[in-house]
């Protein structure tokens, strides 16, 4: 019993890592089906709002049957604040990074992204939800690891070095409706504003991050939040959409590539990943969610070259390397963290309120003053037992008549 203990805790304490670790692979798929749509011609502002209808209509039944009776009222405050997560998630985050995207290439992309630990990181010590002491060695972790994850993503960004060609990427075929980036020539694609693109929408990436972790504290119905952050989103989306987008055709979807990264986006990188990060944000906090974003480049260079038969450069490796021993300093220090709070709550009350020498010498004290009045309510008992007798004791006993 012992051992299955041990073991159900050792699984509990997995499924947080288990779970970001299994969205990176989903955010990892849906840059590649994406970038494929978007070569083939599909409108990434029609694509946001299809991906987020599709979220909403997959994740909005389960809400409306599953949270009919915990759901909270909606007040304007926590309206306002879904109103800002609708606007932040789907509309600027979402249109700015398949915009990014479309300019530049899926490692790219992903490499500027890793920006959003340390964006995330440093909102969250702003906002007061990350206390920040560097005298404390996981907080110095959690700093120089966020640091180092930084300069890895650099790395990737600015220097390639020499080409590393792999067995697999030899004998691939590219896709039809792919170009490589050689073929098409870096002259054609403008690559800085496809940057400065990509760093918006990371930084509208960790507000919403921030800003959800802070709704969630007044609308604990995750289900539903996740519902109504799509649904908002969408509408926004739509609206955006037609001020942006003219061309009627262009809202045309059939059963193609299209189709598949819109329903692919919606399932699994807007409904599924909203809800998955809000339970591991209730309990590890955003900083923690976010730190495993370098994992997706790494993922996406791999299934690149497989796929896409995209080339990995030195620079690549290098930084894959880094941001690796950043995510680690990261996870460690928030690993310390997350422990610290175990053995504080696992504290008994009285130990809690008073610590020290002098909370051990007023639990000395408790224990006497209860030994006291237990000594006195025995005594006052035996007293009651003995008074009969001696009443007994006490009537004068009749002396024989005198002669």
């Amino acid at each position: 019993m012992e051992g299955q203990g041990g073991f159900g805790n050792f699984v509990q304490r997995c499924k947080p890592y288990i779970a970001m670790i299994s969205l990176q692979f989903g955010y990892a798929g849906m840059n590649i089906i994406s970038k494929v749509s978007l070569n083939r011609g599909m409108s990434h502002y029609v694509l946001v709002v299809y991906r987020h209808a599709f979220a909403t209509a997959v994740i909005a039944p389960f809400a409306l049957v599953l949270e009919r009776k915990v759901r909270p009222k909606i007040t304007f405050p926590i309206f306002m604040q879904i109103f800002v997560l609708g606007l932040l998630g789907p509309v600027i985050d979402q249109n700015l990074y398949y915009a990014g995207l479309k300019f530049t290439s899926p490692t790219y992309s992903c490499a500027i992204s890793n920006m959003l630990p340390a964006m995330t990181f440093v909102m969250a010590v702003l906002c007061r939800m990350e206390k920040l002491n560097m005298k404390r060695v996981r907080c110095q972790a959690k700093v120089v690891g966020t640091i180092v994850t930084v300069a890895g993503a650099m790395l990737m960004t600015l220097y390639k070095g020499q080409v590393l060609n792999f067995v697999w990427s030899q004998h691939m075929h590219h896709p039809k409706s792919y170009t490589p980036e050689e073929a098409t020539g870096s002259a054609d694609k403008d690559w800085f504003k496809g940057s400065m693109l990509l760093i918006i929408a990371t930084l509208a990436w960790a507000s919403f991050f921030i800003i959800q972790a802070i709704t969630m504290k007044r609308y604990s119905a995750h289900l539903s939040l996740t519902s109504l952050v799509c649904f908002i989103g969408t509408l926004q989306s739509i609206a955006v959409t037609l001020v942006l987008e003219h061309k009627p055709s262009a809202w045309k979807i059939g059963w193609d590539m299209n189709l598949l990264a819109a329903a692919y986006a919606g399932i699994v990188s807007s409904s599924i990943a909203y809800y998955v990060q809000g339970l591991v944000m209730q309990k590890r906090g955003p900083v923690f969610v976010t730190a495993f974003s370098p994992l997706m480049m790494i993922i996406v260079a791999i299934m690149g070259s497989f796929i896409l038969a995209e080339k990995i450069y030195l620079g690549g490796i290098l930084g894959s390397v880094l941001i690796v021993m950043g995510l680690y300093s990261v996870l460690w220090g928030k690993y310390k963290e997350y422990k610290e709070k175990e053995a504080i709550e696992e504290i008994p009350e009285p130990v809690k309120v008073i610590g020290g020498v002098n909370g051990q010498m007023a639990t000395m004290m408790e224990d006497m003053e209860a030994n006291d009045i237990e000594i006195q309510k025995s005594t006052t008992e035996a007293n009651k037992e003995t008074v009969p007798v001696a009443a007994a004791i006490g009537v004068p006993i009749p002396l024989p008549p005198m002669i």
